[in-house]
C-alpha cells in the first residue's frame, strides 16, 4: 500500500484551496465528526462512570469519603488488589516471553503455512472470555486430560489462560514493527563479528523496545480487567477487582463498595493507558522513519536464533493454544451415554434455568452484535477520521491528541464498570422520565462502547499513512471535500474498515462483562447462557455449556478469519 502511494504521490500544490475562507459545509461536516463521537462518549461512557464515582464519593448530596475508608480498610480488598496485580504481572510476563519469539518467526521468517499459523495465533484474542475459561477448565478438571496436574482452581490456571488470551497482542504489536525494521543495521553488526544474540541485544531489541512496551502495557491492562476467564477459573477464591465489583453488586447488593472498587480500578487503568499511549507514540514515530522492508527469510534451523523461535512458537501454538481448544471440542462430544452429538442436540432445548434455548440465545447474540457493530463503526470511524488529521497549529495538534487519548479510555475501563455504570445511571438519564434499563437498547450500546477503541486502532494507522498532499492535490483540482473523502480516504481505508468490522462484531459477540449486568432474562446472549449453565449442577448442563462454547468460538473465529483476509500487508495496524 505504501509503495502504491509513493508512486502515485503528486507534487505539492503551489497554493491551498481557492477561495480563502473555509466553506460552511466543511465546517459542518468536521464539527459533526467531532461532536457525534463526543456526545456518544459523554452519554454512554463518561456519564455512567461519573455516576459510579458519585456513588463512592457522595452521600446525601455531600462529599463523603467514609465509603473509601470502609472498603479500603477491609483485608479482603487488599487481598483482591494484590491478586489482581500479581495475575496481571505474571500474565504480561508470560505473554511477552512467548509472544516475542513468535513475532519474529511469523513476521521475519517464511515457511509453508505461515499465514494459517498467523491467523490461528490471533484466534484466542477474539474468543469470548467465558469460552476461554470453559476450555481451560475442561482440560484441568479432575477427569480432564491434564487433571492429574492439580491445577484446577489455582492461580496458575488463571495465568495460563491470560497468557493464552494475550499472546496475540504481543505478536501483532511487536511483529507489525519488526517486519518494518531495516535489516541492514543488524546485518552490519553481524558482519563486524557480533553473534546473533549480541546483534539482537544491541541493535534489534532497542528498536523494538517501544513496541514491546506498548504491547506489555496493553496486555497488563487486559489481564487486570479480565472478567469471564477469572470468574470461571478462579471463582471467589482468586477473584480480581473486576470480578469483585460483580460479586459486590450481584451477590451482596453493596453498590457503594462496588463503586469504590470501580474508582480504584480506574486509577490503575488510567496509569496503564498513559504508559501505553507514550509507548504507542514512540512506536508510531519509529514507523514513520522506515519503509516496509521485505526482509523475511526462510527458516534456518541451523541458526540458533531461528531454532529457539521455532521451538518456543511450536510449544505455544500446540501446547498453549491448540490443546485447550481441541480438548474443548472433544469434551463437547462426550455425553452420559457415550460419544455423540447429544450435547449439540440439547442446544435446541430450553434448560431448566433458562427461558430460551441456546440456539435462540445465539440468534440474540448475532442480532445484538450487528447493532453494536454498526454503532461502533460509525463512532469509531469518525474518531479515526478526525484523529488522523495533523493540524498545523499547535493547539489543533494538542486537541487531536487529546481526542485520541479520550477514546482509548473505554479500551482500558472494564466492561463490568461500563455495565455497572449503566445500571446505576440509566434509570432516569439526565432527569428524563425514562428507564432505559428495562429496554434492550443498552446491551448493544454497551458492547459498542467496548468495541469503539478496536475500530479506531484498526483504521487509524491506515488513514495516517495517507499522504496529505493527495488530499490537497484532489482539492486543488476541484474535488469537493466529500469527494476527497470518498476517493482518497475511504478508498485507502476500505480494507481496514472491513477488518475493523470483523473485530468489532467478534468482540461484541463474545462480550460478557457488561452484558451480564444488562441482559434481560427473556433475551440473554449466548455468553450469558453459557455462564448460567456452568453454574448449574448436572452433567447435561455442563455438556450443553461445552457445546454452546464450541458454537460461540466457531462463530467468532470464523468471522475474524474471513475479515483477516482483508488485512493489507504493512498497513501498520497492531490488531
Amino acid at each position: 500500500m505504501t509503495t502504491t502511494l509513493e508512486r502515485a504521490r503528486p507534487a505539492a500544490p503551489a497554493s491551498g484551496p481557492r477561495g480563502g475562507g473555509v466553506p460552511p459545509g466543511r465546517v459542518l461536516f468536521w464539527g459533526g465528526a467531532v461532536v457525534v463521537p463526543l456526545v456518544f462518549l459523554g452519554v454512554f461512557f463518561a456519564w455512567p462512570v461519573a455516576a459510579i464515582v458519585g456513588r463512592g464519593f457522595v452521600t446525601d448530596g455531600g462529599l463523603d469519603l467514609g465509603g473509601f475508608a470502609d472498603v479500603l480498610g477491609r483485608p479482603r480488598t487488599w487481598r483482591i488488589v494484590g491478586q489482581t496485580l500479581t495475575q496481571a504481572t505474571l500474565g504480561t510476563l508470560g505473554s511477552v516471553l512467548l509472544g516475542v519469539p513468535a513475532a519474529y518467526l511469523l513476521h521475519r521468517c517464511t515457511f509453508p503455512g505461515r499465514g494459517a499459523v498467523r491467523a490461528f495465533v490471533t484466534v484466542p484474542f477474539v474468543l469470548p472470555t467465558v469460552v476461554v475459561g470453559v476450555a481451560f477448565r475442561s482440560l484441568l478438571v479432575e477427569n480432564g486430560l491434564l487433571g492429574g496436574l492439580g491445577l484446577d482452581g489455582t492461580m496458575t490456571a488463571i495465568v495460563l489462560a491470560l497468557v493464552f488470551f494475550n499472546t496475540a497482542v504481543v505478536v501483532r504489536t511487536v511483529g507489525g514493527l519488526w517486519e518494518r525494521l531495516d535489516p541492514r543495521a543488524e546485518q552490519a553488526a553481524r558482519s563486524l563479528g557480533a553473534s546473533p544474540w549480541r546483534a539482537f541485544r544491541t541493535v534489534t531489541l532497542p528498536a523494538l523496545a517501544p513496541a514491546i512496551a506498548s504491547a506489555a502495557s496493553l496486555t497488563f491492562l487486559f489481564c487486570a480487567t479480565a472478567f469471564g476467564t477469572v470468574l470461571v477459573l478462579g471463582g471467589r477464591q482468586f477473584g480480581t477487582v473486576e470480578t469483585e465489583i460483580w460479586v459486590q453488586t450481584t451477590q451482596f447488593l453493596d453498590l457503594r463498595a462496588a463503586a469504590v472498587l470501580s474508582v480504584v480500578q480506574l486509577v490503575v487503568v488510567v496509569a496503564a493507558l498513559a504508559l501505553a499511549g507514550r509507548a504507542r507514540a514512540r512506536t508510531e514515530r519509529a514507523l514513520h522513519l522506515t519503509e516496509p522492508v521485505d526482509a523475511a527469510h526462510p527458516v534456518r534451523l541451523r541458526d540458533p536464533f531461528d531454532l529457539v523461535a521455532v521451538v518456543v512458537t511450536a510449544v505455544t501454538v500446540a501446547g498453549l493454544i491448540a490443546l485447550p481448544l481441541v480438548n474443548l471440542v472433544v469434551r463437547s462430544l462426550r455425553t452420559p451415554d457415550g460419544w455423540g452429538l447429544g450435547n449439540y442436540a440439547r442446544l435446541a432445548e430450553p434448560a431448566d434455568v433458562l427461558r430460551v434455548t441456546p440456539w435462540e440465545a445465539a440468534v440474540t447474540s448475532l442480532r445484538v452484535a450487528l447493532d453494536a457493530t454498526v454503532l461502533a463503526l460509525v463512532v469509531g470511524g469518525l474518531v479515526a477520521l478526525v484523529v488522523s488529521r495533523r493540524p498545523r497549529a499547535a493547539a489543533g495538534r494538542r486537541a487531536v491528541a487529546g481526542l485520541d487519548a479520550l477514546f482509548m479510555l473505554p479500551l482500558g475501563v472494564s466492561a463490568v464498570t461500563v455495565g455497572f455504570g449503566f445500571l446505576v445511571s440509566m434509570d432516569r438519564p439526565f432527569g428524563l422520565p425514562l428507564d432505559l434499563r428495562t429496554s434492550g437498547v443498552l446491551v448493544p450500546v454497551a458492547q459498542a462502547v467496548v468495541a469503539v477503541p478496536l475500530v479506531v486502532r484498526t483504521v487509524l494507522p491506515v488513514l495516517r499513512a495517507v499522504d496529505p498532499r493527495l488530499r490537497e492535490a484532489a482539492a486543488t483540482l476541484g474535488a469537493s471535500p466529500a469527494r476527497v473523502l470518498r476517493t482518497v480516504d475511504l478508498a485507502v481505508a476500505l480494507r481496514s474498515l472491513g477488518l475493523a468490522l470483523g473485530f468489532a462484531f467478534a468482540a461484541s459477540l463474545g462480550e460478557f462483562g457488561a452484558t451480564s449486568f444488562l441482559a434481560r432474562p427473556e433475551n440473554p446472549t449466548l455468553p450469558v447462557v453459557i455462564f448460567r449453565l456452568l453454574g448449574r449442577p448436572g452433567v447435561e448442563n455442563y455438556g450443553t455449556a461445552l457445546a454452546a462454547s464450541v458454537l460461540l468460538a466457531a462463530l467468532t473465529a470464523g468471522i475474524v478469519a474471513v475479515c483477516e483476509r482483508l488485512r493489507s500487508p504493512g498497513a501498520g495496524s497492531s490488531w
